[in-house]
């Protein structure tokens, strides 16, 4: 994996380890909501431009027809890097939260996040690491 790569890997992990602390927090004041929808939104982004990195330089896939997100996500659970179908509610949630002006979306989702998809985000860090261990 190049440099490129291992800067965004550890982007990634340390913006989940930030967003894990949402769990400890009030999530009643609206500070702490505002930042637990910006700190998904990139955990979420940097996990699937990681997800894209890996199938790009461990499997050698490259037919990504545009690189979207979906893309991305569909062909790293065909890779068995990731599973369920929480994966594509996370990318629907992260694009509504592009729109949440007055903070009803992440109220909505926040226990999904910080329960559900943190759990999802950690497994696939778990996953990835596996994988960066065996190609050293």
């Amino acid at each position: 994996m190049d440099a490129k790569f291992t800067k965004r890997f550890e982007s990634y992990q340390n913006s989940l380890a930030a967003l894990t602390e949402a769990r400890q927090r009030d999530l009643t004041d609206s500070f702490v909501l505002s930042g637990t929808s910006a700190k998904f939104c990139i955990t979420f982004d940097l996990a699937w431009k990681v997800m894209k990195d890996i199938l790009v330089q461990h499997y050698a896939i490259t037919s990504f027809v545009s690189g979207s997100p979906r893309e991305v996500l569909r062909t790293a659970f065909q890779a068995e890097m990731i599973d369920g179908d929480e994966w594509l509610d996370m990318l629907k949630v992260r694009n509504e939260l592009a729109h949440d002006y007055d903070g009803e979306i992440v109220t909505a989702h926040c226990q999904t996040i910080i329960h559900l998809y943190v759990d999802k985000l950690q497994a696939f860090q778990k996953k990835a690491k596996e994988i960066i261990a065996c190609c050293q």
